[in-house]
C-alpha cells in the first residue's frame, strides 16, 4: 500500500463484497461450528502480516477505538506483525515511516492493558500470559533507507525486527515481483541482508521477484520468512511463490505465511476453502514446521459503507498510478475472505482445519507456533 498505508483503505470492492457476504447457510453453519476448536485458547497465535483496527471512522483520527481493542481481545492473537514503513516512493518514505512508528508507539503506550511492543522472543510469552497482543514492527519496502544503510541502526533501535527487501517494484535493494527484468539483489541489497543477519533481523521475501527471493534465501545465514503470500502452483499470479522457492525457505529453516487476499484465485472471490487449499499445498511442499498465516488484513471485520467505497476507489487509482498494483487486484474479488471476515478469523480457520482432519499439533504450528519459533531462533 502506498505512502501512509492507511488501514482503512484498499480492503474490498464494495459491490462484490456485499454479494459475497450473503453466504449460503451451509457455509455459515460450517464457519460457526469451526469456532469451537478446543485448542485455540492455549495456542500461540501469530498474524505475520496484519493491522490493528477496522475500516470504520475518520481517517484523520487513527487512534484505536474501544471496539477495535475489543476485537483484538476477541481475536486471540498473541503477536501481530505490523507494517510501519511507507512503500513505493523515495520522496518522503523516510519521514512517513518515522511518523508511523511514532503513532504506533503512542497507541501501545495509551493501551498497556491490551498491547505491548514486541522487541524480543520473551515478549511473545509475556503477551500470552497477560492476554495482550504483542505488536512487532516491520517494513514492507526498503525505500525508508534511501541510499543510506546507516539508518538501519536507528530503525532497529526503534523496534523494527522484520524487513521485506522489496515491494512489487524495483528498489535500490533488488527487484520486486512485477519487474520483468527479474534482476535479483543489488550490491546494496546484499549488504543489507548481511547487516540484518548481524543484528538478528528477519529477512522477509514477500513481494520479491523470483531471483531476489532465491538470492535472499541463499545469502542469508539465518532462516528467512515469506510473511504473506500464496502458492503459485494453486494460483499462478506474481504475488505467489513457486514450489521451488517455498521448498528452499523450508529447507533453510524458514516459515511461509499464507494470506487472505484475492491472489488466492485467478478468477472470482477467494473464500476460506481457498485459504485452506493454499495452506495444504504449502504443507505438502514445506512440511508442517514451516507454514503459518499472514492475513495481510485488519484485525477487525471490514465494514462496508459509502465512505469506504469512495476510499477504495481512490486507493485503487493511486496504486495503479504508482505502478504498485499487482495482477489479481481486480473488480470481481474483495481483498479479504468474506467467510473469515470476523475478529475470530484465526479461531474459525483452526476449526475448519480440524474438520479437514489436521491434527491439533499441526494446527497449533500453523496458527503461530512456527512463526514464534522463527522469531525465537532468529531474533532471540
Amino acid at each position: 500500500m502506498p505512502q501512509d498505508f492507511s488501514r482503512r483503505q484498499f480492503l474490498a470492492t464494495a459491490g462484490v463484497a456485499a454479494a459475497a457476504l450473503s453466504l449460503p447457510a451451509a457455509i455459515r453453519a460450517a464457519t460457526a461450528e469451526a469456532k469451537t476448536w478446543p485448542g485455540y485458547a492455549k495456542s500461540i497465535v501469530v498474524d505475520a502480516s496484519g493491522v490493528p483496527g477496522d475500516n470504520d471512522g475518520d481517517d484523520a483520527d487513527m487512534s484505536l477505538k474501544p471496539g477495535e481493542l475489543a476485537d483484538l481481545k476477541r481475536s486471540g492473537l498473541t503477536v501481530l506483525n505490523l507494517t510501519v514503513s511507507a512503500v513505493g516512493s523515495y520522496a518522503n518514505d523516510f519521514e512517513q515511516t518515522l511518523k508511523n512508528i511514532g503513532h504506533w508507539d503512542e497507541q501501545i503506550a495509551a493501551h498497556p492493558e491490551a498491547l505491548l511492543k514486541w522487541r524480543s522472543a520473551a515478549d511473545t510469552q509475556r503477551a500470552k500470559e497477560s492476554g495482550r497482543v504483542a505488536v512487532m514492527y516491520a517494513f514492507q519496502d526498503c525505500t525508508p533507507f534511501g541510499e543510506n544503510l546507516d539508518r538501519f541502526e536507528m530503525f532497529h533501535n526503534l523496534g523494527v525486527r522484520v524487513i521485506q527487501l522489496t515491494y512489487n517494484r524495483r528498489n535500490l535493494m533488488g527487484d520486486g515481483c512485477l519487474e520483468p527484468g527479474n534482476a535479483g539483489l543489488s550490491l546494496l541489497g546484499k549488504q543489507l541482508v548481511e547487516r540484518m543477519n548481524e543484528k538478528r533481523v528477519i529477512v522477509d521475501l514477500s513481494h520479491c521477484g523470483q531471483r531476489t527471493t532465491r538470492e535472499g534465501i541463499e545469502l542469508s545465514k539465518q532462516p528467512v520468512a515469506i510473511t504473506h503470500t500464496g502458492c503459485a502452483a494453486v494460483s499462478d499470479l506474481p504475488r505467489n511463490k513457486r514450489d521451488e522457492e517455498l521448498r528452499l525457505v523450508a529447507e533453510r529453516g524458514g516459515v511461509v505465511g499464507i494470506y487472505f487476499m484475492p491472489y488466492l484465485r485467478t478468477v472470482g472471490q477467494p473464500m476460506a476453502v481457498d485459504v485452506i487449499k493454499h495452506l495444504e499445498h504449502a504443507l505438502d511442499v514445506c512440511g508442517e514446521d514451516h507454514v503459518g498465516i499472514g492475513t495481510d488484513g485488519l484485525s477487525s471485520p471490514v465494514k462496508l459503507d459509502p465512505k469506504y467505497r469512495e476510499d477504495l476507489k481512490k486507493e485503487m487509482a493511486e496504486r495503479r498510478k504508482m505502478g504498485i498494483a499487482a495482477p489479481g487486484e481486480r473488480d470481481d474479488a474483495v481483498t479479504f475472505v468474506p467467510d473469515l471476515n470476523t475478529a475470530q478469523r484465526m479461531e474459525t480457520l483452526a476449526g475448519l482445519l480440524s474438520q479437514r482432519g489436521h491434527s491439533d499439533a499441526r494446527i497449533e504450528k500453523i496458527l503461530g507456533g512456527n512463526f514464534a519459533r522463527l522469531f525465537h531462533d532468529v531474533i532471540g
